[in-house]
C-alpha cells in the first residue's frame, strides 16, 4: 500500500506480446475515459471517506470505534490488512522518477521481483548485500538492538533509519513488526537448520531456512490470505492440486486465460494499480496495540497528519516505542485471543478511514482524501479500462453505479466488493488477485507448488507443532510463532 506520489504518467505497454516486468490483462479494452481532477477530488472526499469533516484523533474515544466497527467492520482480523502491504512490498515496486518515464513509454519498471520470494526480507543475498545480515553469523539477519527494561524487538536501525531490505516495511508499526517477525523466523529456522544436522555450512544453513521460510510464507499467502478475502469458488478453482497421469499430480490454474506468461513473469497493472489496492478501504482509522504500555481501550490512529501538534499514532520511520508494540493476539486469532480481540479490519468497501484519508500534501485541509484522489487519478493515467468493461470481459455480470460515481476500475472493484458484504472481493476482483497470485507461484520455479508439489509444511523438517498451535492448518499466526514473539504482550516469549 505505498503512499507515494511517483506514480502519475505511467504508461505500461498494450501489445498482447509485452511480457516485461509490467504489463496488461485486458490489452484489447479501451481505456476509461475518466474524469477531471476535480470530479476526481468530489468523488475522493464526499463518496469515499468514512466520517467527512473529522480528524482521525477526534475518532478515537471507545463508543466512536465501537459505532464505526458496528458500521464498517469486516470478519477479517486486523493483521491481514497489513500482512497483505507487507506482500505487495514483496512482489512490486517502482521507484523510477517521472522524468523517465515520460521519455520512456515502456519504461514502468519493476524493482521487486515479481515472486513471492521474500526479497523484501533477503535483499540480494549476504554476499551483496552484507549489510542486512549479522556480520558475526552470516546464515542469519541483522536484529535490532532490545531495550533492557521492556525486552523491546525492534528493526535494525542506523541513525533511526532501518536497515531492511525494502523500506516500505518501516511506514507505521503493524508492518514494521511483521518485517521484524520475518527477520526472527529466519534466524530460529538457521538455529534449527543447525541442530537437524549438525557440522552444515554456513551457507547451507542460511539456504535451508531460506527455503523454508519462503514455502511456509507462499503457503500462508495462498491457504491463509487469500481464502479470506476471495470468492471461495474463485479461490478453490485458481489452484488446484489434482491428480495426473501416472498417479502423480499436479498444481492446476484454472485462470490462465486471465494471466499468464511466457519468459517472465509480468505484473499486470490491473492487479497492481487497481484490484489489489483493495487493503487501502481494510485500514482502520485507530487500534489498540498492547496491554502493558498502553492499555486496554486506548486506541491510537495509524496515522495523524491532521496538524496537530506531536501527534500520538502508529507512524514508522523509528526506533520502535513500547506503547506502539503490537500485541499479536490483539490483531491475529491465536489460542491466546480474548473478546473483543483480535480487532477486525475495515470492510472492503468504497471508503477509506480518516487516516488514510489525511494522508495529504501541502496545507491541511488541502485535498484531504489525496490517496483516492491519487488512486482514481493513477487509473487514468495508466489507461485502464473501466471496471463494467472488465466484467463483460470476464463474461460478470457489471454492478450498477449511479452516476456520480467512477467506473475506475480501483473503485469499481471496491463497491463490488461492498455489495458482497464487505467481508470479501466480488467477482471481479476475486478474479483478477486470484489469477495474478496463481500465476506467480505455478510460475515460480522455486516455489513449493514446482520443486515438492505435494509438500506442506507439516513435512517440513525445520517446522514444529508449536509453531502452528493457533491454527492446525497453518496461518500468519505460526509466524510470530516462529518468530520467539510474545502473543500476549510485548517482547519475546
Amino acid at each position: 500500500m505505498a503512499h507515494g506520489s511517483r506514480h502519475f504518467d505511467i504508461l505500461a505497454p498494450r501489445s498482447k506480446f509485452y511480457h516485461g516486468p509490467f504489463g496488461r490483462m485486458c490489452p484489447d479494452l479501451p481505456a476509461w475515459a475518466g474524469m477531471e481532477d476535480a470530479e476526481l477530488k468530489q468523488v475522493a472526499n464526499n463518496l469515499m471517506v468514512e466520517v467527512p469533516g473529522k480528524t482521525p484523533g477526534e475518532l478515537t474515544d471507545p463508543k466512536t470505534v465501537d459505532d464505526l466497527e458496528d458500521q464498517f467492520g469486516s470478519d477479517i482480523p486486523a493483521g491481514y490488512t497489513y500482512f497483505g502491504q507487507f506482500v505487495d512490498h514483496d512482489i512490486t515496486f517502482d521507484p523510477t522518477a517521472l522524468s523517465m518515464r515520460r521519455t520512456d513509454p515502456n519504461g514502468l519498471l519493476n524493482f521487486r521481483t515479481p515472486r513471492l520470494d521474500l526479497d523484501n526480507v533477503y535483499g540480494r543475498g549476504p554476499a551483496d548485500q552484507p549489510y542486512l545480515y549479522d556480520p558475526a553469523d552470516k546464515a542469519k539477519l541483522a536484529i535490532g538492538a532490545v531495550s533492557d527494561d521492556a525486552a523491546l524487538p525492534d528493526l535494525p536501525r542506523l541513525n533511526g533509519t532501518a536497515v531492511i531490505g525494502d523500506m516500505r516495511n518501516d511506514e507505521n508499526s503493524i508492518v514494521s513488526q511483521l518485517q521484524l517477525a520475518f527477520l526472527l523466523a529466519h534466524n530460529r529456522l538457521v538455529d534449527r537448520a543447525r541442530a537437524v544436522t549438525p557440522g552444515i555450512s554456513t551457507s547451507d544453513a542460511f539456504e535451508a531456512a531460506r527455503t523454508t521460510l519462503r514455502w511456509l510464507y507462499q503457503h500462508i499467502v495462498w491457504h491463509d490470505f487469500l481464502r479470506r478475502i476471495l470468492l471461495p469458488d474463485t479461490h478453490y478453482c485458481a489452484l488446484s492440486l489434482e491428480k495426473a497421469c501416472g498417479g502423480r499430480k499436479r498444481w492446476v490454474c484454472g485462470l490462465d486465460d486471465i494471466y499468464s506468461w511466457k519468459h517472465q513473469p509480468y505484473m499486470p497493472v490491473e492487479f497492481s494499480v487497481a484490484a489489489y489496492r483493495f487493503g487501502h478501504s481494510m485500514v482502520r482509522n485507530a487500534y489498540q496495540t498492547n496491554f502493558p504500555a498502553r492499555g486496554f481501550g486506548a486506541f491510537v490512529p495509524i496515522f495523524d497528519n491532521s496538524g496537530a501538534p506531536d501527534p500520538d499514532d502508529l507512524k514508522g520511520f523509528r526506533p520502535m516505542l513500547a506503547r506502539n508494540s503490537i500485541q499479536w493476539d490483539w490483531f491475529l486469532p491465536m489460542t491466546t485471543s480474548r473478546p473483543p480481540f483480535p480487532q477486525m479490519a475495515r470492510k472492503i468497501d468504497a471508503k477509506l478511514s480518516n487516516a488514510l484519508s489525511f494522508l495529504h500534501e501541502g496545507p491541511v485541509g488541502d485535498e484531504l482524501n489525496i490517496l483516492a484522489f491519487r488512486n482514481l487519478k493513477r487509473s487514468i493515467q495508466m489507461g485502464l479500462p473501466a471496471g463494467t468493461d472488465v466484467a463483460r470481459k470476464f463474461c460478470v455480470d457489471p454492478i450498477e453505479l449511479c452516476e456520480s460515481e467512477p467506473d475506475s476500475l480501483w473503485y469499481y472493484i471496491l463497491r463490488e466488493a461492498d455489495l458482497e458484504g464487505g467481508n470479501s472481493l466480488g467477482a471481479v476482483g476475486s478474479i483478477i488477485v486470484a489469477a495474478v497470485f496463481a500465476g506467480l507461484l505455478k510460475g515460480d520455479p522455486c516455489s513449493w507448488i514446482n520443486v515438492a508439489p505435494c509438500w506442506t509444511p507439516d513435512d517440513d523438517p525445520l517446522l514444529e507443532e508449536c509453531d502452528k498451535i493457533d491454527d492446525p492448518s497453518w496461518s500468519l499466526a505460526s509466524i510470530i510463532r516462529l518468530a520467539g514473539l510474545k502473543p500476549d504482550g510485548i517482547g519475546f516469549a
